[in-house]
């Protein structure tokens, strides 16, 4: 056998096929939701993954209003921001910021486990999230796929 005749493939940005994928966030838990959602935007589960190169697919994730959280977070998890001026550190918990903006929850789980670079604010504008069943997207013909499917 001859290894020497072997050649990796390395994606680029010409190479690469993006397919547009819908995910169903009915009663799924948080987190392992957003693991799901960016092991698809990265393009981990192609055989052509380049760490360097954007070869994810566009997700969709419709019902963001009906996420699920473990036991005793919709009270403890805090999302902290800050205004930039001195005492300006804000912090909210989960069941008011599901009540004010459904979809931040889910974008914001899905952005910490992006990289923290160029190429991670490159995936997260592959990233579609919407509070109900409705989307804009019908045109590019998204396919439906479970979050027990993406491995």
């Amino acid at each position: 056998m001859d290894t020497l005749s072997f050649k990796t493939k390395s994606a680029n940005r010409a190479t690469v096929e993006k397919k547009w994928v819908v995910i169903d966030a009915n009663e799924a838990i948080l987190g392992r939701l957003a693991t799901g959602v960016a092991f698809t935007l990265r393009g981990k589960h192609k055989t052509d993954f380049t760490p360097h190169v954007d070869c994810g697919d566009n997700v969709i994730v419709i019902n963001a209003e009906k996420v699920q959280l473990t036991g005793n977070k919709w009270s403890d998890k805090e999302y902290v921001r800050h205004t930039g001026y001195p005492g300006g550190q804000r912090t909210v918990n989960a069941e008011s910021l599901m009540a004010k903006k459904p979809m931040a929850m889910v974008e914001k789980a899905v952005k910490g486990m992006l990289p923290k670079n160029r190429l991670g604010r490159e995936l997260f504008r592959n990233l579609y999230v919407y509070a109900g069943t409705e989307h804009p997207h019908e045109a590019q013909k998204p396919e439906l796929i479970s979050l027990n499917s993406i491995k």
